[in-house]
């Protein structure tokens, strides 16, 4: 059996899939893909067809914007590239898949740089826009990312810090008129949140349309933003990494400035109570609307494995809260102001593909790779069955919402195929082979059967077969590691074996065949086994958290 899906995973033609492509933006970033090596196939079902509709769209989301470069537009109705989403987590997922397009998209944020510091907030074809800030993913997250997993070079690196610190400067100066430190949000648009009751009673726009002025008339503007802060918080970790790889001298200043984020973040933001983070209006009060400004802030990095954990069990695990059929909600269910409706642009309570693809970071930072799996599960069984790429979600039946051709969603799909059951390099240095497939969540539908994922990484072709008795890795052509379902193999770049990660609630017991050796191993949910001198040894036990309900 294992021949066969091969066999059809060497065969399969990416132009056949992708069909005829006209603009030279278009061609020349399939080109990059087919270096790449990335290919998937699957058995049976819909996932294999719906996989190249969506890598079709994304070529269509490459466009010149603002400048002669192509890069990455948001896609569907929104025609520009946004900072809170397309130039940064958008560029970092694609950064996998078209790195040249990242490159450009992350660079057209310093061109358009304004001489204050600001940085613009979009960039379309009618050039910047800095009416407000609009700020999710940290930038500088993104580019470290970026410059580890594709040595983009130190003068790009260099062109991203100077814009970055500069655009620190300029939040403190405009973003903290209260003087908590943290960076306070003057309109919806600042944190991207169209329609959600966090910001009831609030304008969509700074006032005047001035990012650095607000509606003096306002009885509840500003507020402190925990989610804005834990930005400029991560924000200032990941400057203090590339000061150090730039070997300036300025390390040092961007962690401590990082730990007064983080300590006025804990001190205005987050309610020992409820253990959660809310923005704090003029009046002092905590503005009691639980959103996703919590997956947010967990993105950020904030906060310990069992600060994260608790967060699991009480909200982003929890049925009555985050946790829906397809998740998150972008609002707590249980809120009376809960909105699942996801045919218009709201972040009232649909689940949003932004969200999602924020997540992964949030769960893999601390361990949680089990938990993950169980958001990708019923996300891919939701796309096997859409027929255009929305930008949300419904949390009761998966259909799909607003708009089409979106980008977050189509990396999305991209992002979690190679998550769950492909190839993914990351800016580590590490190669991660995971033997799980899409799981039919919905009405035993089925939605790959076994699945197939090629990838080329620095110049050595590796294949993986994800079957039902276990899981193949080919390097080179010739067969490679064996070794059970339901655990990811860590190796380096070079393919040399690092360690294993059980990616089940169940323990996985068996034998994996690498180096023509068998060698025994069991592994628990979230265990990592490091392998060193022939053999599995323990390095981190976690446990599972398990979902609730109340």
């Amino acid at each position: 059996m294992s021949e066969s899906l091969l066999k059809q995973l060497r065969e399969l033609s990416i132009d056949e899939k992708i069909g005829e492509l006209k603009k030279p933006s278009h061609i020349n970033s399939l080109e990059e893909w087919k270096q790449s090596g990335i290919r998937f196939t699957t058995r049976s079902g819909k996932l294999e067809q719906v996989y190249y509709a969506a890598v079709r769209k994304l070529l269509d989301c490459i466009v010149p914007t603002g400048g002669e470069e192509p890069i990455l537009q948001e896609g569907g109705i929104y025609l520009g590239c946004w900072l809170e989403s397309t130039g940064t987590i958008n560029a970092e997922l694609l950064s996998r898949f078209i790195p040249s397009v990242s490159d450009a998209t992350f660079r057209s944020f310093a061109v358009h740089q304004r001489e204050d510091g600001l940085l613009p907030y979009k960039v379309t074809e009618h050039g910047p826009a800095f009416r407000q800030i609009q700020l999710v993913t940290p930038l500088a997250r993104s580019i470290w990312n970026h410059y580890k997993l594709n040595q983009a070079g130190k003068l790009f690196l260099q062109t991203m810090y100077t814009a970055m610190a500069s655009y620190d400067e300029w939040l403190v100066q405009y973003r903290n008129t209260r003087g908590t430190g943290c960076v306070e949000a003057f309109s919806t648009f600042d944190t991207g949140h169209d329609l959600s009751p966090r910001f009831w009673h609030v304008p969509d726009t700074p006032h005047l349309n001035d990012a650095a002025e607000m509606n003096p008339d306002s009885p509840i503007l500003p507020f402190l933003a925990p989610d804005l802060t834990a930005n400029v918080y991560c924000q200032r970790l990941y400057l203090a990494r590339i000061a150090e790889e730039l070997e300036l001298p300025s390390k040092q200043h961007w962690l401590a400035k990082a730990e007064e984020s983080l300590t006025s973040l804990y001190r205005y933001c987050f309610d020992e109570e409820d253990h959660f983070f809310y923005d704090r209006d003029r009046n002092d009060e905590l503005v009691r609307v639980q959103s996703d400004v919590l997956l947010r802030v967990m993105a950020c990095e904030v906060g310990d494995q069992a600060f994260f954990d608790t967060m699991l069990r009480r909200y982003l695990l929890n049925t009555s809260k985050f946790f829906a059929k397809y998740p998150f909600t972008s609002m707590a269910m249980d809120d009376p102001r809960f909105d699942p409706f996801s045919s218009y642009n709201s972040w009232g309570g649909a689940s949003n593909f932004l969200s999602l693809i924020r997540a992964p970071h949030a769960f893999e930072h601390h361990g949680r790779h089990v938990e993950l799996t169980w958001v990708m599960y019923p996300i891919l069984a939701s796309f096997t069955k859409a027929t255009r790429f929305a930008q949300a979600v419904s949390p009761w039946t998966g259909d799909e919402g607003f708009t089409e051709a979106y980008s977050p969603s189509i990396l999305c799909l991209l992002d979690y195929v190679e998550r769950l059951c492909g190839i993914l390099p990351t800016p580590d240095g590490e190669l991660w082979f995971t033997g799980l497939v899409p799981y039919n969540m919905d009405h035993g539908e089925e939605i790959t059967g076994e699945t197939g994922y090629s990838r080329i990484v620095d110049g050595v072709t590796y294949e993986l077969l994800n079957m039902q008795a276990g899981s193949e890795l080919y390097r080179n052509g010739e067969i490679f590691i064996r070794f059970p379902s339901g655990i990811r193999v860590i190796t380096d770049r070079e393919g040399q074996m690092k360690g294993i990660i059980g990616m089940s609630v169940r323990e996985i017991q068996g034998v994996i065949i690498y180096n023509n050796q068998e060698i025994p191993f069991h592994v628990k949910g979230n265990e990592y086994l490091t392998f060193e001198n022939g053999k599995f040894s323990v390095e981190r036990a976690i446990g599972v958290v398990n979902p609730t309900y109340r």
